[in-house]
């Protein structure tokens, strides 16, 4: 067996010289959350005090940062997939993915 072949092997196997998929550092993605917190782009973020669920308005102290793809399902602390939230909402939502907040809220509407 020949160098390329135990390279095309480990790569079949997913080894650690190729993985197919790199899931998210949750510790490493938190640690970006808390600096873009103290970022200016958040403070103009939370200063309109409208929190992206519910549309209600709050005090900017008052509203949260919310991963819209939550990091325990493979989201990240980029600039796109963080929103304002009110406690309430970011409360509620947990762990869900986008759609299955709207499926959430279309639920309650009935």
């Amino acid at each position: 067996m020949g160098y390329n072949s135990k390279n095309r092997d480990r790569r079949r196997r997913g080894g650690a010289d190729f993985p197919f998929h790199s899931e998210p550092d949750i510790s490493a993605e938190k640690k970006k959350a808390r600096d873009l917190r103290q970022s200016a782009w958040w403070k103009r973020k939370i200063s309109a005090g409208k929190c992206h669920y519910c549309g209600g308005t709050f005090h900017p102290s008052e509203l949260t940062m919310d991963h819209k793809i939550p990091l325990a399902r493979g989201g990240h602390s980029d600039k796109i997939n963080l929103v304002p939230a009110c406690k309430e909402c970011n409360n509620k939502k947990k762990y869900m993915l986008p759609t299955e907040w709207d499926e959430y809220m279309e639920f309650l509407k009935k």
